[in-house]
């Protein structure tokens, strides 16, 4: 049978759920060590204060220990000198997703939110409500919820709430993390394509999710989005119950006069008016999702309502980073063409008059390929001025495959909109400061750091 664990060593450690992870399992007594490419705050620092040794850079002597088990990131791919130790040597390996299913999630009740947009929110949503009502949920999100103050976090108690990504688990598992994280409750926020480099189109996409919701169990509930065409053939099935959320008439749980605020946003459902403080449509869903989840594991609409009225948001998602001479700079980790165009409908909502900038940084792997090429001219609808920056990593793709930045320019330009594409941070500074004026609102979308832009778009506008 399988030998006892006792060492074991993290590759690609410093990733927000990677570090957790190896936390907790110090915590339960295992001898922790990890390595990683990039070494920096705040989870470098968060592993120095738990004492976890990290090695700089990846080499095989890193594994000269012979750990019992080595869990292997999914940012690790063959090459990787860790990777072909572990192969060479025949060392017990497994995936994160692997580990937290056999040592945080087996018999816990789990509850799994995915979806292509909202996960981060409603899960960082729902953790809250089960956390301001005393149930001291373990949690893993994808963001850091500014109410929480860490993305991960392990606990004894009968929950688990975590967010379910649909993006593969290892480059020796190619099924979706969520695969592994025996869901109790599923929300399904709703489906688009993306992730253009590991799907091949949307039927892929849905076929990952089908094979999700084959593990719901009997006893279990498949929470989704009624009102996504997309999902509407995911939820014929017989094998648990289904609820519907949604604003359309002939949803289980829907919402109805919803009045959308600058600072806040108000829905009701049959039995109750429920007040948020953040805003827009999608977080209207995000909201209803959570209120259906969490009613169905017990709690009250009164226990909901009073931690959304606490809710403080996540970094990244909308969030103010700094307002100098007048000109406010938001950041937000939207790259899909929805996600843009959504925030971008809020920030009108809260900046009804105000002029609104949107810079754009083509970074993940699908914003880069040409697949959303048109859809990105309407994403802009609701911002009076556009700045692309440079796409990243344009070298690794073909040029039939690559965005046409030009193209979009010249779209958005017969819109009546103002475009640049401009080749670097430095360039977009310059032009942003340059051109902004008291009052304007500078919304920078991307789902990297992008050369530190937000601070330096805030030092030279307050110059």
């Amino acid at each position: 049978m399988f030998s006892p664990v006792e060492s074991i060593h993290f590759v690609g450690i410093c990733g927000t759920a990677m570090a957790s992870a190896a936390a907790a399992m110090q915590e339960r007594g295992f001898q922790v060590t990890g390595s990683d490419q990039n070494v920096y705050p705040p989870m470098s620092t968060f592993l120095a204060e738990r004492k976890i040794p990290v090695l700089g850079g990846y080499a095989e002597r890193n594994l000269a220990h012979k750990p019992d088990r080595v869990v292997i990131g999914n940012a690790i791919s063959r090459g990787n000198p860790e990777a072909e130790f572990v192969l060479d040597h025949k060392l017990r390996y497994c995936s994160l997703p692997e580990l937290l299913k056999e040592f945080f999630i087996r018999g816990k009740r789990s509850l799994v939110v995915t979806g292509t947009h909202g996960k981060t929110t409603a899960t960082a949503l729902l953790a809250w409500v089960f956390e301001h009502n005393g149930l001291n949920p373990s949690y893993l999100i994808g963001g850091i919820p500014n109410n929480l103050g860490q993305g991960a976090r392990f606990t004894d108690s009968e929950w688990f709430i975590i967010e379910g990504d649909e993006y593969d688990t290892a480059f020796f598992d190619k099924r979706s993390k969520f695969m592994h994280y025996h869901p109790e409750v599923a929300i399904v926020n709703n489906l688009e394509f993306d992730h253009a480099d590991i799907f091949e189109n949307l039927e892929a996409i849905k076929n990952s999710f089908k094979h999700f919701i084959r593990l719901l169990p009997r006893n279990g509930l498949l929470l989704a989005n009624g009102d996504d065409r997309n999902l509407a053939p995911l939820l014929n099935v017989t094998h648990c119950p289904v609820k519907r959320f949604g604003l359309e008439e002939g949803n289980a749980v829907q919402a109805f006069n919803i009045r959308y605020g600058p600072t806040a946003t108000e829905f009701e459902i049959p039995s109750f008016k429920f007040h948020t403080n953040f805003l827009g449509e999608l977080n209207v869903r995000n909201a209803l999702a959570v209120v259906g989840c969490a009613k169905h594991c017990g709690l009250k609409n009164h226990q909901i309502q009073s931690a959304f009225d606490s809710f403080k948001g996540i970094k990244r998602r909308m969030e103010v980073r700094g307002i100098a001479g007048g000109v406010t700079v938001v950041d937000d980790f939207g790259h899909h063409p929805t996600a843009i165009r959504e925030t971008l409908r809020a920030l009108r909502i809260k900046y009804p008059h105000q002029k609104l900038w949107a810079i754009f940084e083509p970074r993940s792997n699908t914003s880069r390929r040409n697949v959303f090429q048109n859809d990105l001219v309407d994403a802009f609808a609701d911002a009076d001025a556009v700045v692309l920056s440079q796409i990243a990593r344009l070298e690794l793709l073909a040029p039939q495959d690559r965005l046409d930045p030009e193209k979009l320019l010249q779209d958005l330009k017969l819109l009546g909109k103002p475009a640049n594409y401009l080749p670097d941070v430095d360039a977009i500074v310059a032009h942003v400061a340059k051109n902004a004026q008291g009052g304007d609102v500078v919304c920078v979308f991307s789902n990297g750091g992008f050369g530190g832009i937000h601070g330096k778009l805030l030092e030279r506008i307050g110059r």
